[in-house]
C-alpha cells in the first residue's frame, strides 16, 4: 500500500532521490507551465555576480526568494521568476588581474584591452557552475535555462535605450566634481557604492599651526584627520557667527574657538581677547609647503562658511578645494585656487619633492614627522571614524576632484520618496528609516567608471565643438556611425572605433572614454531582460512592477535603490510592491563570517550534513528574516528535528499502521463518526490553514513557520499520542476508521502546507500518501493548489476548551515533578481554579492524561492552598523595632486566605500586639503562593491546578502495576519484537511487585499484548531485565508467544 519510511533524520538521502524524481519528471517546469493563462505574479530576481563562490547567505536568500514564488505558484498564479548574472564591474576586472599577474590600469592598457575584455567575459562564468549546483541543491526554482544576462547585447541595448531616455530628459550631465574615489581601480564610486564600505578606522589626527603673517609667534590653529591633504592647502575656514579667543600660552598665541580652546590648549593659557569668526575674514597665513608655487588666484587666507562645527577640532578648518565636497564649494564661492598634488593612482606628484610616488596615506606618518620637525605641529592625537574603503577591492577612498558623468537624481527626490512610500517594506521601518533617509538626503548618481569592462556610456562628443549625442540603440548607431560591423559587440574596445558625424559643424565625434556604474546594470532588469522596448512589449508591461523582490539589507543603498531609481526615472513609479530585508548572517557568537576569523560556513557543509530543507526551515522559524543570524550546524538541527523530525516520524507512525490493517483512503469515501480529539485536530487544522495562507500571503514568513511547528508539536505530542490504542486492535472498527481518515487528511494538508517551506520532505510524504493510492492526483505536490479552510470544520470553542485542557494538563505535570510524583502514579483528584470550567469530556482527558481518577473546577482554592507570610523587615523594622519578631511568629500562625482576603479588599491588615495596635498593608509583608499538606499546587495567572497527593493503598498497588506495563513496553523494543507480536511476561523479586502481576495479570496482558502474565522465573530464551520499581526490585522477563492466545493466567 505504502512505501515503509524509516524513522531515521537523515533526510540528505532522501532528499537526493526527490532532486532525481524533479529532473526525470520537467517538474519544475511543469510548475512554470501549467499556469498559464492564469493570474500572473512576478518576482524580481537579483543577479548574483558568477565569478564569486556562493556562501551560506546566498543559501539564506536563496530560500526566502524560492518560498513566496512556491506559495503564490500553489495559489494558482503563473509566477515569472527568470534568473539572471550580474556580469559587469570590477569583481570581474580584479579576478583576471590577479589571474594575469598584472595589477592597475597603466598593465592593463599594455596587456591590451581587447584580449583584457575577452578574459573578463570568460571569468564571469568561473563559479556558474558552482552556483547552479547550489541553486538547484537547495530548491531554489527559477528559470536558469534562459536568464537574463548583464553583458548580452540586448541587454545592453536596453540599457542604452534607458539612458538616452533619461539624457532626453535634461537629467544626464557631465560635470567636475569631487567624488568618492579608489585610487586602486581608478575610478569614481557613486554614493550608493560608497555607503557599503564604511569601517570604522583609528588614524592620527594632528593639529597644526599656520603662522600669521604680520603677527609676531601668533598661529591659526587646524585640525585635521588627513595628513596627506595639507600639502594641498590654500585656506582655512571660520565659522562667522562663533566667538574666537587669541589664547597665550609658553610664549606663542592660537587662534581658535572660544568654546574648544581649553580642551586643545589646556588649562593656563591666557586669553587675550575674543572676536567674532567674521572679523578673522581674510587674515593671511604662510603656507605650510610650497608645492603648489604661483597661482593665478588668491591663496592662503581665513574665508568663513557655515559647515564649521565646534564639535571637534579647533573650530578652524582646513580647506584643500581637490580634496572634499564642501572644500571644492567654498573653493569655488571664494575663487580660491584649485591645487592637486596627487594622481590618479593616489599617489603624490613629483612636484612635491619628499614623497612623490608615496601612496597619500602611507605619507601621512611622514607628514606629521615633517611638521614635527619644522615646529608646525601642535599636537597629534588617535582619532577613530568611519572612513569609507572600496566595496571592491578594499583600498581607502579618497575624496577627489574628477570629471564625471551624473545622473540628476536630485530633480526626482520627491518622486523618489513618494515611489518609496508605495512600497511595502518587511520591516516597515526600512521606509522611513534606512531607504527614506538615503532618498531625502540623494545625492546626484555618479553614473561613470574609468574602467574597461562594463556596459559602454553611449555619449559621443564631438571633437571640434563639443557637442554631445546619446545613442539609444544598435539602429541608431548604424544610421549614424560611420563604418558600423554588421556584428558589433557593444562593449570596449568595439563602440570606441566607431566615429559620428556632428550634426552642428560636420566634425568627428568620437565616445567618451568611460563605462557605466554596473549597479545601474542591475538596476534596469526590469526591463533589460525582455530587451524592452525593442521586444516583448507586452510581456515586461504584464510583469512590471513585481510583486515581490527579496535580498540581504545591504541591498537597501545598493539593488534595491537602483531599482527604484531607474524606474523613478523612466516610469515615474516603484518597480516592486513587497521587499522583504534579510539580516546579514553571522556566526553563533554573533560574529561576521570571515575566512581569516576561520568562521566561514560552506553552503555544503550544511546541504550535504543536514540537508536542504533544515537549513531553509532553520532560516524561516529561527527568527524574522530581517534579523542578523546566528547560524549553526546545532541551530539548524534542533529546529530540523523540532519540526521536521517530529513530523516525519507522525508521518511514519501513520503508515506503519496504515500498511497493517490496508487502509486505502479511497475506499472510505464516508467520514467515520469522530471523537471529539478527532474533531479539535481538524479544527486546528484548518485554522493552521487559514494562518499560513493569511501570514505568506503577508509575507509574515516567520509567523507562519512557527504556526506550522506549533501545529505539528501538539499533533504529535497531544493528538497522536493521546490517541495510539486506537490503531492497535485488530480489525477495521469505526473508531479506528476515524482515526485512520483523521490522520491521513491531516498529513496530506500538512504536506501541501509545508511544501513551500520544505519542498523535498513536503513531496516524500505527498508521493506515499496520495500517489501511491490515487494515479490521478497532481505529478506532484508542487503542482496542487493550496489547501483552503474547511470552515464548517472549525470549531472556536472546542479549541479554546482544548486550549484549557492543555494548560490544565501542563499545569498538572509541573505540580506532579514538584512532588516527585511520576505521571504512572495514579491520584485521587484534580482540582481546578479557572473564571471557565470544562465540560465532562475534556475533564475525562485531563484526568486520562493525568492519571488522576477525577478533575473538578472550584472557584475557590483556599481548601488546598494558602499563602506563606513573612514581615517586610524593611519597612516594618523602623516601625515597630523589638516586636519584629513577634510580628514575624504571628503572620507565621496566621491563616494566609484570611489576611490575604483582607488586603484584597483594600484594607490594611490589623490585629492587637500586647496591647500594641499593629496596622500592616500588602507592602509590610512578604507573600509568596503555599499548598497545605497533602496537596500541591501550580499557577499561571489567575490559573490553578491543586493535586490531591494523597496515596491510598489501593493507588499505590495501580501505580506499581503502571510501572511494570511501561517497563515491558520498553523491553518489547529491545527485543526487537514487532508491534503486532503476542508476548508472555515473568515477573520475579518483590512480593509487591509479584502481588500486583499477579492480581492484576489481565489488565497488564491487554496493555502490552501479552497472552500470559505470570509469577515465574525467566525461561531460558526469554530477553530478562531487572528493574527498580519505585522502590521495589525486580525481575521482568519477556518472550514472543507462539501459541494461539491463551486465558491471562498468574
Amino acid at each position: 500500500m505504502y512505501d515503509k519510511v524509516s524513522t531515521s533524520l537523515n533526510f540528505v538521502e532522501r532528499e537526493k532521490e526527490i532532486l532525481e524524481f524533479w529532473r526525470a519528471h520537467g517538474i519544475v517546469e511543469k510548475t512554470f507551465t501549467e499556469r498559464e493563462g492564469a493570474p500572473v505574479f512576478t518576482f524580481f530576481d537579483g543577479p548574483p555576480t558568477a565569478n564569486g563562490r556562493p556562501h551560506i547567505g546566498h543559501v539564506e536568500t536563496r530560500a526566502i526568494k524560492d518560498l513566496i514564488p512556491r506559495y503564490k505558484t500553489m495559489k494558482g498564479y503563473q509566477v515569472f521568476r527568470k534568473a539572471g548574472w550580474d556580469t559587469h564591474g570590477l569583481p570581474v576586472e580584479l579576478e583576471v588581474e590577479k589571474a594575469l599577474g598584472i595589477n592597475g590600469k597603466p598593465q592593463i592598457e599594455q596587456y591590451g584591452i581587447e584580449p583584457f575584455i575577452k578574459k573578463c567575459k570568460e571569468s564571469v562564468w568561473k563559479y556558474k557552475t558552482e552556483w547552479e549546483q547550489m541553486s538547484d541543491r537547495v530548491g531554489y526554482w527559477a528559470d536558469m535555462q534562459h536568464p537574463y544576462v548583464t553583458y548580452d547585447d540586448n541587454y545592453i541595448e536596453s540599457v542604452w535605450w534607458s539612458l538616452k531616455t533619461i539624457a532626453d530628459k535634461g537629467l544626464l550631465y557631465k560635470g567636475h566634481k569631487v567624488v568618492p574615489y579608489c585610487p586602486r581601480c581608478g575610478t569614481a564610486l557613486s554614493s550608493h557604492e560608497v555607503a557599503q564600505g564604511y569601517k570604522d578606522v583609528t588614524e592620527t589626527s594632528v593639529y597644526v599651526k599656520f603662522r600669521v603673517r604680520g603677527q609676531e609667534n601668533t598661529f591659526l590653529l587646524a585640525w585635521t584627520t588627513t595628513p596627506w591633504t595639507l600639502p594641498s592647502n590654500v585656506a582655512l575656514v571660520v565659522n562667522e557667527h562663533e566667538d574666537y579667543v587669541y589664547a597665550e600660552k609658553d610664549g606663542e598665541t592660537y587662534i581658535l574657538a572660544k568654546a574648544l580652546c581649553e580642551k586643545v590648549v589646556g588649562e593656563g593659557a591666557k586669553v587675550l581677547r575674543t572676536v567674532k569668526g567674521a572679523e578673522l575674514i581674510g587674515t593671511e597665513y604662510e603656507p605650510l609647503y610650497p608645492f603648489a608655487g604661483k597661482t593665478r588666484e588668491r591663496g592662503w587666507y581665513v574665508v568663513a562658511d557655515d559647515y564649521v562645527t565646534l564639535t571637534d577640532g579647533t573650530g578652524i578648518v582646513h580647506t584643500a578645494p581637490a580634496f572634499g565636497e564642501d572644500d571644492a564649494r567654498v573653493g569655488r564661492e571664494n575663487n580660491l585656487p584649485f591645487v592637486q598634488l596627487v594622481n590618479t593612482q593616489g599617489r603624490f606628484v613629483d612636484a612635491v619633492t619628499p614623497w612623490a610616488g608615496m601612496f597619500v596615506k602611507d605619507a601621512d606618518p611622514l607628514i606629521i614627522e615633517d611638521l614635527k620637525a619644522s615646529g608646525k605641529l601642535f599636537a597629534a592625537a588617535p582619532y577613530t571614524h568611519s572612513y569609507p574603503f572600496c566595496w571592491r577591492c578594499d583600498t581607502p577612498l579618497l575624496y577627489y576632484a574628477r570629471a564625471s558623468w551624473f545622473i540628476k537624481m536630485t530633480a526626482v527626490r520627491d518622486k523618489l520618496v513618494e515611489n518609496n512610500r508605495r512600497v511595502n517594506w518587511f520591516p516597515d521601518n526600512i521606509q522611513e528609516g534606512r531607504m527614506g533617509n538615503f532618498l531625502e538626503n540623494v545625492i546626484d548618481w555618479g553614473l561613470s567608471r574609468e574602467r574597461y569592462w562594463g556596459t559602454p556610456l553611449p555619449v559621443w562628443v564631438c571633437d571640434d565643438c563639443g557637442h554631445t549625442h546619446v545613442i539609444g540603440s544598435k539602429a541608431e548607431l548604424r544610421e549614424l556611425g560611420d563604418n558600423v560591423p554588421e556584428n558589433l559587440e557593444l562593449h570596449k574596445p568595439y563602440v570606441d572605433q566607431i566615429t559620428l558625424t556632428c550634426e552642428k559643424c560636420g566634425g568627428t565625434m568620437h565616445r567618451v572614454p568611460e563605462v557605466i556604474d554596473c549597479w545601474y546594470d542591475s538596476g534596469s532588469m526590469p526591463f533589460a531582460q525582455w530587451h524592452y522596448p525593442f521586444e516583448n512589449k507586452e510581456i515586461f508591461e504584464k510583469n512590471f512592477p513585481a510583486q515581490f523582490i527579496s535580498e540581504a539589507v545591504d541591498q537597501t543603498r545598493g539593488w534595491f535603490y537602483t531599482l527604484l531609481a531607474i524606474s523613478t526615472l523612466l516610469f515615474d513609479r516603484n518597480p516592486f510592491e513587497n521587499c522583504v530585508v534579510l539580516g546579514l548572517v553571522q556566526d553563533k557568537n554573533g560574529i561576521k563570517m570571515s575566512k581569516h576569523l576561520g568562521n566561514v560556513i560552506s553552503p555544503w557543509d550544511v546541504l550535504d550534513k543536514q540537508g536542504a530543507d533544515a537549513v531553509r526551515w532553520y532560516f524561516y522559524a529561527s527568527a524574522a528574516p530581517w534579523l542578523p543570524s546566528r547560524f549553526s550546524h546545532e541551530a539548524v538541527s534542533e529546529l530540523q528535528r523540532k519540526y521536521m523530525g517530529t513530523l516525519w516520524n507522525t508521518y511514519a507512525f501513520f503508515v506503519l499502521y496504515a500498511n497493517i490493517d490496508n487502509f486505502d483512503p479511497k475506499n472510505h469515501p464516508q467520514a467515520a463518526p469522530r471523537t471529539v480529539m478527532d474533531r479539535w485536530v481538524l479544527s486546528k487544522l484548518n485554522t493552521l490553514v487559514k494562518t499560513v495562507d493569511e501570514d505568506l500571503d503577508s509575507y509574515k514568513i516567520t509567523e507562519a513557520a512557527r504556526a506550522l511547528s506549533d501545529f505539528v508539536d501538539e499533533l504529535s505530542n497531544w493528538y497522536v499520542r493521546r490517541g495510539r490504542d486506537r490503531y492497535w486492535g485488530s480489525g477495521m472498527t469505526e473508531d479506528k476508521l476515524a482515526a485512520y481518515q483523521t490522520l491521513y487528511t491531516v498529513l496530506v494538508t500538512l504536506a501541501k502546507l509545508t511544501a513551500p517551506f520544505t519542498p523535498f520532505m513536503a513531496e516524500s510524504i505527498y508521493q506515499n500518501l496520495v500517489r501511491n493510492v490515487d494515479a490521478g492526483a497532481p505529478e506532484s505536490v508542487h503542482l496542487c493548489l493550496f489547501p483552503e479552510a474547511d470552515e464548517s470544520l472549525i470549531d472556536t470553542a472546542l479549541e479554546n476548551d482544548m486550549e484549557l485542557v492543555l494548560k490544565a494538563v501542563n499545569l498538572g505535570r509541573a505540580a506532579r515533578n514538584a512532588a516527585n510524583l511520576k505521571i504512572r502514579q495514579p491520584l485521587a483528584a484534580m482540582y481546578v481554579k479557572s473564571e471557565s470550567s470544562l465540560p465532562e469530556e475534556m475533564c475525562a482527558l485531563v484526568a486520562d492524561e493525568l492519571n488522576v481518577k477525577s478533575v473538578r473546577f472550584v472557584t475557590d482554592a483556599r481548601h488546598f492552598t494558602t499563602y506563606k507570610i513573612k514581615p517586610q523587615m524593611r519597612t516594618l523594622g523602623p516601625r515597630y523595632g523589638k516586636l519584629l519578631g513577634k510580628i514575624g511568629q504571628h503572620l507565621a500562625a496566621a491563616d494566609g486566605n484570611a489576611v490575604v482576603d483582607v488586603l484584597d479588599e483594600g484594607k490594611n491588615y490589623e490585629f492587637d500586639l500586647e496591647g500594641t495596635p499593629v496596622s500592616l498593608a500588602r507592602e509590610d509583608m512578604l507573600i509568596s503562593p503555599a499548598q497545605k499538606p497533602g496537596y500541591v499546587a501550580q499557577s499561571e495567572g489567575d490559573f490553578t491546578v491543586v493535586l490531591d497527593a494523597n496515596l491510598t493503598d489501593e493507588l499505590r498497588q495501580e501505580g506499581y502495576l503502571r510501572e511494570v506495563v511501561s517497563k515491558v513496553q520498553t523491553m518489547r523494543k529491545e527485543a526487537g519484537f514487532e508491534v503486532t507480536d503476542r508476548i508472555r511476561v515473568y515477573a520475579k523479586g518483590s512480593p509487591v511487585i509479584e502481588n500486583v502481576v499477579s492480581a492484576s495479570a489481565g489488565a497488564l496482558c491487554e496493555g502490552v499484548l501479552a497472552v500470559a502474565a505470570l509469577v515465574a522465573d525467566a525461561p531460558e530464551g526469554a530477553y530478562a531485565k531487572a528493574w527498580d520499581l519505585n522502590g521495589e526490585k525486580a525481575t521482568l522477563a519477556v518472550e514472543k508467544a507462539t501459541l494461539a492466545p491463551e486465558k491471562a493466567e498468574a
